[in-house]
């Protein structure tokens, strides 16, 4: 590891000094290949992570094409320099603005549930703005992490640039102790916070994105058949193995009978099987400890009262197939509404008012997604900005994590920071301030020597100066001139 960091150390600082253009020439031939390679791609997705082929190139391909586009055409732009208005500083000669330097070297630690798209939008980020990487993969999904690899090194992406290493938590902690200049991690809250303990050390900063428990908001004015396929695929997509997945639903009491029945005939008409070797709507979970934790949420609810409507139990196929699974009857108490399931569970609850909804839906220590679901927008806008998220959607979900311009990331337990659109560049490079004085040849008026004319001019400066009013700061002109004559 710490090898794999010098070399992308060394070879950084050329790649800072191309163009935009440059760069964008080497990712946009990177997603040629791609595109080129996608259904190679989506079946080593598949193999690796028991996803379907289908949901690997539309969960997963696509949001990476369209990152790898928007990226290479509009980081210049994203990134362009800035000027400040410093007000009465600027009738004086001064000016002021930002400039946007890459941080250096990017570590990026990345999970198994979406080992294609999380990775490689943050490396495409990382590398259009002027810095290396260094990605250690999940050790349960590393080929895909390496076929990223290959494809850049297809596009002539300079030696050093991108390099990988493969392993376990160990490998994770010799990347932070390296000493890279950023640290991009995705993964549980536990593993988070040591990150950030460990890059702590350092005072590598860090992005952390450590996942949800993100509810969903069905209003009595929904439509009720839209919102039940929304929570079905928003709960069931991936196995449920995703950060942003419906893991708390609360519907209007009024219609909560009718909704029940549509998710139920939804639900039972997926169809299960091996992604790889024919066309399911749900493959098989990733690792047996996840599934466990399902078994163990999905128990527990049912020991204390919920209402297994279908599914509960893992499936008759061989290997680690859970069945989509509708729980009714639970509580805010119950293990399943207070901690992150990452699986194929969709728990149903029951509200009377928009104050109990919104307090529902905040009662978490996660923030990461949610949604509402009204036929009335402004009631829904309304509702999503009371809810304590990063991303609010209305009549959507699940799905902005691959809107290129879209922000992601999350508040409380979910995280800090953020990836993707302008404020996911902006993770990735250092905003320099250049200030110019172009009156070269005056003193500035608060300069030494301190006289007793000195120290009026200072408490007019504190009383009209201060103010933003030129009306009322050009009285002092007199005075400051004559401050300056005194520095001849």
């Amino acid at each position: 590891m710490a090898e794999a960091v010098r070399r992308a150390r060394a070879a950084q600082p050329a790649w800072a000094n191309l163009s935009f253009r440059d760069r964008a020439r080497v990712v946009l031939k990177a997603r040629e290949i791609l595109l080129q390679q996608m259904d190679e791609v989506a079946t080593l997705i598949s193999r690796e992570t028991g996803k379907p082929v289908a949901e690997a190139i539309a969960m997963e391909v696509v949001p990476t094409l369209d990152a790898m586009h928007y990226f290479a055409r509009h980081t210049a732009r994203l990134l362009r320099p800035q000027k400040i208005d410093i007000g009465h500083y600027g009738l004086m000669g001064r000016s002021s603005r930002i400039v946007y330097k890459p941080v250096g070297v990017v570590g990026i630690i990345s999970p198994w549930n979406f080992p294609l798209a999380t990775p490689a939008e943050e490396v495409v980020m990382a590398l259009m703005a002027g810095n290396s990487v260094v990605l250690k993969p999940s050790e349960f999904t590393p080929l895909t992490a390496l076929k990223i690899g290959e494809i850049f090194r297809g596009a002539r992406l300079p030696e050093g640039l991108f390099e990988i290493v493969t392993g376990e938590g160990s490998t994770g902690a010799a990347l932070i102790d390296a000493r890279v200049d950023k640290i991009m991690f995705t993964g549980s809250v536990a593993t988070g916070k040591r990150v950030a303990s460990a890059a702590a050390k350092h005072l590598t900063p860090v992005v952390l994105e450590l996942g949800g428990k993100d509810p969903m908001v069905v209003l009595e004015d929904a439509n009720i058949g839209n919102a039940a396929r929304g929570a079905v695929w928003g709960a069931f997509a991936n196995a449920g193995q995703s950060c942003a997945s419906v893991e708390r639903c609360y519907v209007h009491e009024s219609i909560a009978p009718q909704f029940i029945a549509q998710v139920l005939a939804e639900t039972e008409a997926l169809t299960l099987g091996a992604g790889a070797k024919q066309a399911p709507d749900v493959g098989s979970m990733t690792t047996e400890r996840q599934l466990q934790i399902v078994e163990a949420h999905v128990n527990d609810a049912a020991r204390r009262g919920a209402t297994v409507i279908t599914g509960g139990k893992r499936h008759s196929l061989k290997g680690l197939f859970y069945e989509p699974t509708v729980l009714a009857g639970v509580n805010p108490d119950m293990t399943i509404m207070r901690e992150e399931t990452f699986g194929p569970v969709l728990p149903i609850m029951t509200f009377k008012t928009d104050d109990e909804a919104v307090k529902l839906a905040n009662d978490s220590n996660y923030g990461l997604t949610a949604s509402v679901w009204t036929k009335d927008i402004g009631r829904g806008r309304l509702l999503a900005e009371q809810i304590e998220a990063g991303t609010v959607m209305v009549n959507e979900v699940l799905y902005t994590h691959g809107i290129s311009q879209t922000p992601w990331g999350g508040i409380k337990d979910s995280g800090y920071g953020r990836t993707h659109g302008r404020l996911g560049l902006l993770e990735l490079v250092t905003p320099r301030h250049i200030h110019v004085n172009r009156i070269s040849f005056l003193p500035d008026v608060w300069w030494f020597r301190y006289t007793t004319e000195a120290a009026s001019l200072f408490r007019g400066l504190a009383r009209r100066f201060t103010s933003g009013s030129i009306m009322k700061t050009a009285p002092m002109l007199p005075q400051m001139i004559r401050r300056l004559l005194q520095f001849r």
